[in-house]
């Protein structure tokens, strides 16, 4: 359909646009393919797309050369006239007036199409809406403008599934997609020490807490960037973070220390996370034994300053065994945590 309608275009209009469109979409997937190191599939469609704009070029050229060749006329083509002729008639001698000559007819000159204004049209209404594109992936999703800094990944929520009866039957619950907004925030990799970052995965889940058969509701949001990833959850259960720091072991050369965070008791905490390695070679997907992953950093803080049960954790890990100074999960939390609101299916 779409090569249909460009085929309906002027020639003039035509041709430099599918020149204009080839070579910036050949120049583009080069740039993906060598730069960004995309492979050698890219790099040939760029190839293509960019032959096809040298080829359509020397089309236009020989069309601008043939009509050079073909120079209009400047003047008006007159049409020969044939004079009337007169007889004379054998009367008494008398002037005789010869008849009218019809005046000669003169031809407009037929305007040809400009093929320069023709070109500069199409460049100019591809630029225009190139241009309009461009703006609107610059606007942020209020439409306000860009202010500068990244927009983060999209939240990735399960709003398809039905919420466990756990969220139901807890007053005040939030859920992972509220987790997720208030983790998800531009300002987050300058809090983490990496502001020129962006998150690349972010998500949000409704889950339940293990080993309580889907009685205690614990949300969870993740917020990937290429140096840290940073998890957010919060677990409705009766334990405190008082009784947490006396059954929580420690260990990895990285002792618990006991802080208040916005007023509340918390606790810091190191972890090593777990790998489970999967074999996709095989095409059955199987899983490895469970392996240990790198080391966390968690800050956990209580629901409220009486610290009367239930908690928010924060962990933040990388794969290369990297984490930020204690200060920044305490920065995080205290920009995090005031937004947590609850959505539309909490209960009173």
């Amino acid at each position: 359909m779409l090569g249909f309608l460009v085929r309906l275009l002027p020639f003039w209009i035509r041709e430099p646009l599918i020149i204009l469109v080839g070579t910036v979409f050949g120049v583009r997937i080069l740039f993906m393919a060598l730069v960004d190191g995309e492979g050698w599939v890219p790099a040939v469609i760029g190839a293509v797309f960019l032959l096809g704009a040298a080829l359509r070029v020397r089309v236009v050229v020989h069309a601008l050369r043939a009509r050079h060749r073909r120079a209009p006329a400047t003047e008006a083509e007159l049409e020969p006239v044939t004079p009337v002729p007169v007889t004379p008639v054998p009367v008494t001698p008398a002037p005789v007036t010869p008849a009218p000559v019809t005046p000669a007819v003169r031809r407009p000159v037929e305007k040809k199409p400009n093929a320069f204004a023709q070109a500069s049209f199409a460049i100019g209404l591809f630029a225009v809406i190139g241009g309009a594109l461009w703006i609107e992936g610059k606007l942020p999703e209020d439409g306000t403008a860009a202010t500068g800094a990244s927009r983060p990944a999209a939240c990735r929520l399960d709003e398809d599934e039905e919420l466990p009866s756990a969220y139901r039957s807890t007053p005040g619950v939030v859920t992972g997609a509220d987790l997720c907004r208030a983790l998800n925030r531009t300002e987050l990799p300058e809090l983490l020490g990496t502001p020129a970052e962006r998150s690349v995965y972010a998500s949000g889940t409704d889950n339940t807490a293990p080993l309580t058969d889907r009685k205690v509701a614990q949300p969870e949001a993740r917020v990937e960037f290429e140096t840290y990833t940073v998890e957010l959850s919060a677990t409705y259960n009766k334990l405190t973070v008082a009784q947490y720091a006396k059954l929580t072991t420690y260990g990895d050369g990285r002792d618990a220390r006991k802080l208040t965070v916005l007023g509340r008791p918390a606790l810091l905490t190191s972890d090593h996370m777990m790998k489970i390695p999967f074999d996709l070679g095989s095409g059955e997907g199987a899983s490895g034994p469970v392996e240990q992953g790198p080391l966390a950093r968690t800050l956990t803080v209580a629901f409220d300053g009486k610290d009367r049960g239930g908690s928010y954790d924060l962990t933040v890990w990388s794969e290369s065994g990297l984490l930020p100074d204690d200060s920044a999960l305490v920065d995080i939390a205290e920009a995090v945590l005031p937004r947590i609101t609850r959505g539309a299916r909490d209960q009173d």
